[in-house]
């Protein structure tokens, strides 16, 4: 069994998939509504649906005979905190350099008083 987050980092790894949350961030849609901006058929917009769906990303409510998805952005918040992880990593080796680029820049004083 896959771990959640590497579900939903999988899930995110396609930029098509990454284009309907984009969209559903705006709102709820229709699968034809999804699928509107991608040349391909709705059979394929749908299995990206449900690659999403299975990772908790996209749900589907029942509006009379409309079944709208939704974005459910909770699964973001454990993506967001690896990267934030290795953000800090980064600009704390980035600072580092920094301070060793400047070291470098810096004329040596003579000790010879």
């Amino acid at each position: 069994m896959t771990d959640p987050l590497s579900t939903t980092l999988a899930a995110l790894a396609d930029p098509t998939r990454r284009a309907i949350l984009a969209r559903l961030a705006l709102g709820e849609a229709s699968v034809n509504e999804l699928a509107e901006p991608f040349d391909m058929t709705l059979a394929a917009v749908s299995k990206h649906i449900k690659v999403l769906e299975g990772a908790g990303l996209v749900s589907r409510g029942r509006q009379a005979q409309w079944r709208p998805c939704k974005l459910e952005a909770a699964p973001m918040r454990d993506v967001a905190g690896l990267v934030e992880f290795y953000r800090k990593f980064w600009e704390q080796n980035l600072d580092q350099l920094d301070a060793y680029l400047k070291k470098l820049q810096t004329p040596e004083t003579d000790s010879k008083n």
